[in-house]
């Protein structure tokens, strides 16, 4: 049975708003489907929702699990690489359009994400090393996973795919700089991964990785002192303490999603059709900016990264992004021809450290329960369609999406929460939603 959130009134004009309530407003996709919950979760943590539509109209789901209680699941087999346990990765399937789902397969990688080439289902992540499997079935039964890269270190999450040309198109994070300290973001350089379609991707030899560079091998906190980023301190080895017991880690970028621009008429499009744009997630401790690079395609195969411009020659590496500061998903649609956009909504990211809700995780910028979609012509200007999903207070967490196109509908996985988990960060459930004629929002 679909579960539907409780709608709360509004704070009356003027009077000081509960930043555990939620006041009513539009919402695309109220009712929704849990596919998984954690039976331990203040131990056993959901990650990394990811989800593809197959030619056969099957959904299939892939998450995976984490914590300290994922060793009890993995037992002394679990996936290991380099010194450091893995979690558990997991393929849930649904033939009803989402109304029910079954659990299919285990696999163990995470950060991973599903996607159809050439007929065939895939499943890449990372176990230290890139990991693909593949399944002929529509997610029935799967092959043993094969490494893709060997003796590197990766870091991501599941991002959109791209295909154009028979090739089709990821990006992840290489984690380059290992020396720095807490959650490391300036040290990871992203990456992407092309192959043809109809090509054995099982096979290391069918993928070209880019050439690329760390984000602390570029910049540093001292390059900027204009339009408010860092928001915080952010120094370069390790986290800095600010007070109330939070954190602000080294300014950095990760999660990259692929664009390419389609129109003759936007600064940034190649009439070679070479260059794909990379938009991530910033980690700057504040909001509303996402981090921007380009990835060319040489004529000898290879895949070079640099630095975008704007008319006037300045590097355009922070550009206007809404929800850019946490974890979000770009779809382009081929019938509207507009790219789509899943984040994560801010409404107050300027409380003071003192003032901060106890339920939210670390800085003001992590504000997890306000699922927004937006619309817009060249992923610069977007415009709002909606709120997708608002959980009833901020343990409620609705966050790190995922999307697809379903006939009219977008089909909707995330990471949430509830009474039950840990925090808003830690969550405890992975969810199912349907935003029906997406299409007719656009305005």
């Amino acid at each position: 049975m679909a579960i539907q959130r409780d709608r709360m009134a509004p704070a009356p004009f003027g009077g000081s708003l509960d930043h555990n309530r939620i006041p009513t407003m539009r919402s695309l996709a109220d009712n929704f489907e849990i596919v998984y919950r954690s039976e331990r979760p203040k131990d056993i943590y959901c990650y990394t929702p990811g989800i593809v539509v197959t030619g056969g109209r099957r959904l299939v789901a892939t998450f995976d699990l984490g914590g300290e209680g994922v060793e009890d699941l993995l037992g002394p087999k679990g996936s290991r690489a380099g010194g450091t346990r893995f979690g558990m990765g997991k393929v849930y399937v649904s033939d009803d359009r989402g109304c029910s789902w079954a659990e299919r397969w285990t696999f163990p990688f995470w950060h991973a994400r599903p996607f159809i080439a050439g007929g065939r289902l895939y499943i890449l992540g990372h176990a230290g090393d890139l990991m693909i499997m593949a399944s002929d079935d529509e997610g029935e039964t799967w092959s043993e996973p094969v490494a893709l890269t060997s003796n590197m270190k990766w870091h991501g999450s599941s991002c959109n795919v791209h295909y154009v040309n028979r090739y089709v198109y990821l990006a992840l994070d290489e984690r380059r700089d290992l020396s720095i300290q807490g959650w490391n973001t300036a040290g990871l350089a992203p990456r992407v991964l092309r192959a043809r379609t109809d090509d054995d991707l099982l096979n290391p030899k069918s993928w070209t990785i880019s050439e690329s560079f760390a984000f602390n091998e570029i910049v540093s906190p001292s390059d900027f002192d204009l339009f408010g980023v860092p928001f915080y301190n952010t120094p370069i080895r390790a986290p800095a303490e600010l007070r109330s017991g939070r954190f602000c880690a080294p300014m950095g970028w990760l999660e990259p999603n692929i664009v390419r621009f389609h129109d003759p008429a936007h600064l940034w499009h190649d009439p070679a059709g070479r260059t794909l744009h990379l938009f991530l997630r910033a980690n700057t401790g504040g909001t509303g900016y996402a981090a921007l690079v380009k990835v060319i395609e040489q004529d000898d195969g290879r895949l070079t990264t640099a630095l975008e411009t704007v008319p006037s020659g300045k590097k355009a590496l922070f550009i206007p992004f809404p929800g850019g500061h946490l974890k979000f998903f770009v779809l382009y649609d081929d019938e509207t021809r507009l790219y789509w956009l899943l984040s994560s909504q801010a409404t107050d990211s300027m409380v003071r450290l003192t003032h901060v809700s106890q339920a939210r995780y670390n800085l003001p910028n992590n504000e997890r329960h306000r699922l927004q979609l937006h619309f817009s012509r060249n992923c610069i200007d977007w415009c709002f369609a909606g709120i997708v999903a608002a959980g009833q207070n901020e343990r409620y967490a609705r966050n790190y999406p995922s999307m697809a196109v379903d006939g009219n509908d977008l089909v909707v996985l995330c990471r949430s929460g509830d009474d039950e988990g840990k925090d808003p960060q830690y969550a405890n459930l992975i969810t199912f939603h349907r935003v029906k004629e997406f299409r007719n929002l656009v305005y």
